[in-house]
């Protein structure tokens, strides 16, 4: 499943640098992932270690690359019957981060003379996701089906999602499980068709990264 864009191999790389520095103080590193020892519960996001990564073809050339940091929210797991456990998370829009400030201000500009924005517009509400079924495909894999609200609009939307590690937080001591996700969108689905006819791709392919704690 593993198919990461930039903006979560820039993440797992600031990781890696995190965990490298834990190791020198002498703590440990994470173990590979033993789904048998997760809680049920509820747990929180730990929004500042959790984020979307985007991706999207730029005039047929390249593509461009963006993050939503600070993703809040919770999941509830039930470890018993792991179809029976909910996910519920919310993507902060307005700080989205993008090498340009110029698309930045072009994501988040107003629209000409009353006319919708081209993107997001200004002060954009967060995205929400709220999951409507959890199909367990493996020991640590997951399709999560779930409503996307976005720009107003609200869609559909599956994620594939894979268990990427579990345990105590030698940092915060509190007990945490990590998931890594992908799934791709139109964007046209949610009001943004802006620059689709001259080859900005309409596809946003997002790479998820969030830690739950408890």
């Amino acid at each position: 499943m593993r198919k990461w864009t930039l903006p979560a191999a820039a993440a797992l790389g600031v990781a890696a640098l995190s965990i490298g520095s834990l190791q020198a103080q002498g703590g440990p590193a994470p173990a590979e992932v033993d789904v048998s020892a997760i809680e049920s519960g509820t747990y929180t996001a730990d929004a500042a270690h959790s984020l979307v990564g985007w991706s999207v073809n730029h005039l047929g050339f390249n593509d461009y690359l963006g993050i939503f940091g600070d993703v809040s929210g919770t999941l509830t797991l039930d470890t018993a019957n792991p179809a029976a456990s909910s996910v519920d998370v919310m993507i902060p829009i307005a700080s989205v981060t993008v090498p340009s400030a110029g698309l930045k201000d072009h994501l988040l500009r107003a629209g000409k003379d009353g006319a919708k924005p081209d993107f997001f517009g200004p002060e954009p509400a967060p995205a929400h996701f709220v999951s409507t079924n959890i199909d367990v495909t493996g020991e640590t894999e997951a399709t999560i089906t779930g409503d996307l609200t976005l720009n107003g609009v609200t869609k559909p939307v599956t994620i594939e999602a894979e268990v990427s590690g579990q345990g105590t937080n030698a940092m915060s001591q509190k007990k945490t499980v990590g998931f890594h996700g992908e799934t791709t969108i139109k964007r046209s689905d949610f009001g943004m068709d802006w620059g689709i006819p001259f080859g900005i791709g309409d596809e946003v392919e997002l790479t998820i990264t969030v830690a739950f704690e408890k």
